[in-house]
């Protein structure tokens, strides 16, 4: 099974970087997003491919056409939050009400029902389970958030669940669509997205997807973009994440489209028997310092 998604925002929708993170800080920044869109279109279209684009809110206002242009082609749609905030810097109604914001933008454009999510930067953690009860009682029926490997954005390293899962919690249940992970030294490696797709050799990418059962992508329409402005403030470790590989992206994109087949949310959706899927169950703990919304894990 292999998934096909896309992260819809624009070249400075930087995590965690003062310079791009606020509304505020992307006034009179250089529209970057068509272009770049037009290049994830061309080669789908190239490679009859289905995806399922994960876009945010903002995008969704600022660039409706973007939205429509991905809807007109037939590919599935879902919220990547409204402002692309780290999921664990808000509070839980901050949370809610920056999804109900990006459901409402994205299905105004549409007409269609969104129920599909996944957070900014995979920044669900052990400290924000809250948020999957949330996503439930906003309508998310499938969530694609979890990132079962250390990341600097969060992540859940020590979780074992590395195959699509049923969240359980106190409001009903999730699907999960875990990114994908190999093994290697001892250690989970990501593979199949973001900085490290465009970092590993096209050869080591395609050796280990041939290797795993279970390939969650995840690119966002910057991959591809060698032209993009560099955000000077950015420290240097963070610039060679954001900017390596840029130049030889799309031509990975191209080969990788060309010698898998990839399907959308939707399809890999209908695949699984959710029934004898792994699980992972959230309680709640009201002695927490989020009250109702603090949560255990149970094997």
């Amino acid at each position: 099974m292999r998934i096909l998604t896309f992260d819809i925002e624009e070249w400075f929708h930087i995590l965690d970087n003062d310079s791009t993170r606020l509304e505020n800080t992307w006034r009179g920044k250089e529209t970057r997003i068509h272009r770049n869109m037009d290049r994830i279109f061309e080669l789908l279209d190239k490679h009859n491919q289905r995806a399922t684009f994960f876009c945010i809110g903002w995008v969704a206002e600022k660039h409706p056409d973007v939205i429509k242009k991905i809807d007109a082609l037939g590919y599935e749609i879902g919220s990547h939050s409204n402002l692309h905030q780290l999921v664990y810097e808000q509070s839980p109604e901050e949370f809610r009400q920056d999804l109900r914001v990006s459901i409402d933008r994205i299905e105004s454009v549409t007409g269609k029902k969104i129920t599909k999510y996944r957070s900014p930067g995979f920044s669900i953690t052990k400290d924000a389970l809250w948020a999957f009860e949330i996503l439930s009682e906003e309508g998310i029926v499938t969530d694609c958030s979890v990132f079962p490997a250390s990341r600097a954005h969060g992540g859940i390293a020590d979780l074992d669940l590395r195959t699509p899962f049923v969240i359980k919690h106190g409001s009903g249940q999730l699907r999960e669509f875990p990114v994908s992970v190999t093994s290697m030294l001892g250690k989970n490696i990501i593979f199949s997205g973001g900085g490290y797709f465009r970092f590993f050799p096209y050869k080591v990418i395609k050796r280990l997807t041939s290797k795993e059962d279970y390939v969650m992508t995840y690119f966002h329409p910057r991959d591809f973009d060698p032209a993009q402005p560099m955000i000077k403030e950015l420290p240097l470790s963070r610039k060679f994440k954001s900017y390596v590989g840029l130049k030889g992206a799309l031509g990975k994109l191209d080969a990788f489209l060309r010698d898998y087949r990839f399907m959308d949310v939707a399809e890999a959706e209908k695949m699984i028997d959710w029934e004898g899927a792994g699980q992972l169950e959230i309680s709640r703990d009201h002695s927490g310092k989020n009250g109702a919304f603090s949560v255990n894990i149970l094997r």
